[in-house]
């Protein structure tokens, strides 16, 4: 396994209750954790994170169910891929590491994960940013025939009877590159090294059930805490930045500030010029921009 990161990222294994998360984690200054999404790994930031690392203390994470982190069992309710359940492992593991506070960054699913973070832990989480999503509730809410078409696999990989693992465990190569490749648009290209990453890790049948099941929980008991921190006026208080690739579904499809203005108190945001894999495909613009937004709200 060839790594995309420098040696100074130090490669760790954090206990979370029991689930082992992948961890690497270099650098000094404050702390952000930088979390991925589907169908990857922490190898996402491999062009943002030593950089980052300059004037920040930087963590990457495989989120539980992906790359080399544990893959547990899930059950009828899909309870043990919740996001609440995943951000606690991240809470779990920036605690270990000895940071009670920190800032999160979440591409994808790592920004459903470290937006639940936020809601569950507003003491620890000092800033957040979001790339390339609005809040999941927002999203099911408002889903129509567009969204549909354009999110397809949100409802495919909700199946029932094994349906999506069995299809996508024949060629989970095929998957990945046709996933990622539907999704990208002109700025910088996928490096090789990165796509075989997540071949790899998106080959073991554990990682493509786990990966199912997170999108089960995001339909079901996701949208449940969702409901109830509407219900009761639960909002994000942390500085928020959100950041979108123009040619993207979210950018075509959003006010991207004004959705998540109805989830958070201070919002900021900016369309970048790419598709979805915002770190991978405009890799500078991205680094300036959380630059910019961690030194006002997490300095140094």
């Amino acid at each position: 396994m060839k790594s995309l990161l420098p040696a100074s990222f130090a490669r760790s294994t954090v206990d979370a209750d029991g689930v082992r998360i992948n961890v690497r984690a270099a650098g000094q200054g404050p702390p952000v954790l930088l979390l991925h999404g589907y169908p990857q790994t922490h190898a996402i930031w491999h062009l943002v994170a030593p950089r980052l690392a300059e004037t920040h203390t930087v963590v990457l994470t495989d989120l539980r169910g992906y790359g080399d982190s544990d893959k547990p069992p899930s059950d009828a309710g899909h309870t043990p891929y919740a996001k609440r359940a995943m951000a606690h492992d991240q809470l779990l593991v920036m605690r270990q590491l000895g940071f009670e506070r920190f800032a999160v960054v979440g591409h994808d699913r790592g920004g459903r994960v470290a937006h639940r973070l936020a809601l569950d832990h507003p003491r620890a989480v000092s800033a957040l940013a979001v790339l390339d999503i609005v809040p999941t509730r927002h999203a099911y809410l408002h889903a129509d025939a567009d969204f549909g078409r354009g999110y397809y696999h949100w409802f495919f990989l909700t199946a029932g009877n094994g349906i999506p693992e069995r299809l996508i465990g024949g060629d989970p190569e095929f998957w990945i590159r046709a996933r990622m490749g539907a999704r990208h648009h002109g700025g910088t290209p996928f490096a090789p090294d990165a796509q075989a990453e997540y071949v790899r890790c998106f080959s073991d049948p554990a990682a493509i059930h786990a990966s199912c099941e997170d999108y089960r929980a995001a339909g079901s008991i996701d949208l449940v805490h969702d409901e109830e921190d509407a219900a009761a006026g639960h909002r994000l208080t942390q500085p928020l930045l959100a950041l979108w690739g123009e040619h993207s579904f979210v950018g075509r499809h959003y006010d991207v500030p004004a959705v998540w203005s109805e989830y958070a108190d201070d919002v900021r945001g900016a369309a970048l010029p790419c598709d979805h894999y915002v770190p991978e495909e405009a890799p500078e613009e991205t680094l300036g921009h959380l630059r910019s937004f961690l030194a006002a709200h997490n300095g140094p």
